[in-house]
């Protein structure tokens, strides 16, 4: 089995694939531990647990591809982890600068995200907001979690529930890129939005 599954390493899956191979696996592990049977209670739970995973990767695969239609020049990045999704919206299109009101041009993106999340409401959103490191910590901290409350109260106006909305603040301390220089200090001003599964 082991060798069956390193075989497969060398041909491309897809996320729904990852998420089979790893949701057999998982099942059958727990399947194993949970019966007297050991061979038939690790079958019907690799069963389940494919099911389970193809169906988590299938669903994070549509919504990803939804978001990709809708969000198409919008200056927003996907990036997909595995079954996780990040939004990444700089700052130049989200807020003005020092300020947490959100751009006008930044509503429709935001009403067009909205759209998908209602069309797959089995994620959850964590909003996280982010600056670089000009000024005092504590403002960009305070500035940084305005920012992502902001967004959130705004989607949950757009009637995503509450529930599935959680936002954070990170101030100065999750850089992407060195704040030493303009452009640098630009990529690190920026509001995310990490979608997965509940």
């Amino acid at each position: 089995m082991g060798a069956g599954l390193l075989s497969l390493s060398g041909c491309e899956m897809t996320q729904a694939d990852k998420g089979a191979s790893l949701g057999a696996a998982a099942g059958a592990i727990l399947g194993k531990a949970t019966g007297n049977h050991k061979n038939k209670r690790g079958f019907i739970g690799g069963a389940i647990g494919a099911i389970a995973g193809a169906a988590v990767g299938e669903y994070i695969d549509r919504q990803e591809a939804a978001l990709n239609d809708s969000l198409a020049g919008s200056g927003v990045t996907i990036v997909r982890e595995g079954n996780t999704m990040r939004l990444v919206m700089p700052s130049k299109i989200t807020f003005s600068s020092n300020q947490a009101t959100i751009s006008a041009d930044f509503y429709s993106t935001l009403n067009d995200i909205a759209d998908v999340m209602h069309q797959y409401d089995k994620t959850r959103l964590i909003i996280t907001g982010h600056t670089d490191s000009e000024g005092t910590t504590a403002f960009n901290q305070h500035l940084s979690e305005q920012r992502a409350e902001t967004i959130k109260n705004y989607l949950l106006a757009q009637e995503i529930a509450a529930g599935r909305l959680q936002a954070v603040g990170m101030g100065e301390f999750s850089s992407i890129a060195s704040n030493t220089t303009a452009h640098g200090r630009a990529l690190n001003r920026r509001v995310e939005i990490e979608i997965k599964a509940k």
